[in-house]
C-alpha cells in the first residue's frame, strides 16, 4: 500500500493526503437514463413550443461565504485546549444567478438572513451603487436563515425573470403568449404546489423545467460552467 501511495504521489505531484470535509455528492444509479430522459423532455418542449435560446433561462441558488467559522488560531506549542471565538459561526448569503441559453447574464438576487433591510448591505457600502446599476436585488429572507423562500422567489420572477422574458419577446418580435422555458432545481420550495400554482396564475407562459435530483453538477448549466468561478471570490459588500 505504501509503495502504491508513493507511486501515486509521484505521478500526481499536486496530490497529498487530505482530511475529508464532506461526503461526495451522489448521483442516481441510473444517471445516464435519467439525463437522457431530461434531454428528451427539454428538446420536446423547445421544439413543440418553438422556444428560442433567448427565451430559455437557467436559475440557481449558490451559497456565498463572507465570514467562515475559523477552526485555527495562534496558541502555545503543545497546548491541549485551544479556545477560539467564532468557531461555529459562519456568515453567508444566497446568491441567485440566472443566465439565458443565448449567453446573457440576468440581474442577480442576493438573500440575507434577517427580518428587515438592515440585514442587507448598507447603501454606503463600497460598490453598492455599481451593484444597483447591475440590477442586483438585495433582500432579507425574513427568516432565521439566508435561504430562498416563497416570497423571495416571487420577487425573483416578478422583477427579474418575467421582465427579461417580456423584453426579449419584444426584441424578437414574439407575441405576449409566446412560451418561455425556465430551468430550476427540483428543490422543495420550487416543486411545492404553492409555488407552482402561483406561477400558473401569475406567469402562465413560463414553463418550468426541473433539473433531475442529484444531477445539478451534471445537467445544470450554472452549476457546470458558471458558479464554480464565484466560489473563489471574496465579497466586499
Amino acid at each position: 500500500m505504501a509503495a502504491f501511495s508513493g507511486a501515486l504521489r509521484a505521478t500526481h505531484e499536486r496530490w497529498s493526503e487530505r482530511r475529508a470535509t464532506r461526503a461526495a455528492k451522489k448521483v442516481p444509479e441510473n444517471v445516464d437514463e435519467v439525463l437522457q430522459e431530461a434531454f428528451i423532455r427539454e428538446a420536446y418542449i423547445i421544439r413543440n413550443f418553438n422556444i428560442p435560446a433567448e427565451l430559455r433561462v437557467n436559475t440557481d441558488q449558490t451559497q456565498v461565504v463572507y465570514q467562515q467559522g475559523n477552526k485555527t488560531t495562534w496558541n502555545e506549542v503543545g497546548a491541549a485546549q485551544v479556545p477560539t471565538i467564532g468557531l461555529e459561526e459562519k456568515r453567508a448569503f444566497t446568491l441567485v444567478p440566472s443566465i439565458s441559453a443565448s449567453g446573457e447574464v440576468l440581474p442577480m438576487q442576493a438573500i440575507y438572513g434577517g427580518k428587515t433591510d438592515g440585514s442587507c448591505p448598507s447603501r454606503k457600502s463600497p460598490s453598492y451603487v455599481d451593484a444597483q446599476k447591475l440590477g442586483i436585488r438585495f433582500l432579507p429572507s425574513k427568516t432565521d436563515t439566508y435561504w430562498s423562500t416563497h416570497e423571495t422567489m416571487h420577487d425573483l420572477v416578478d422583477n427579474i425573470i418575467a421582465p427579461y422574458f417580456d423584453a426579449q419577446k419584444k426584441k424578437l418580435g414574439k407575441k405576449e403568449r409566446q412560451f418561455s422555458l425556465w430551468k430550476i432545481d427540483c428543490w422543495s420550495v420550487h416543486k411545492s404546489e404553492k409555488f407552482r400554482s402561483w406561477m400558473k396564475t401569475n406567469h402562465p407562459y413560463i414553463i418550468i423545467l426541473f433539473v433531475p435530483g442529484c444531477c445539478t453538477g451534471l445537467w445544470q448549466p450554472l452549476d457546470v460552467g458558471i458558479q464554480p468561478s464565484t466560489g473563489s471570490k471574496r465579497v466586499y459588500w
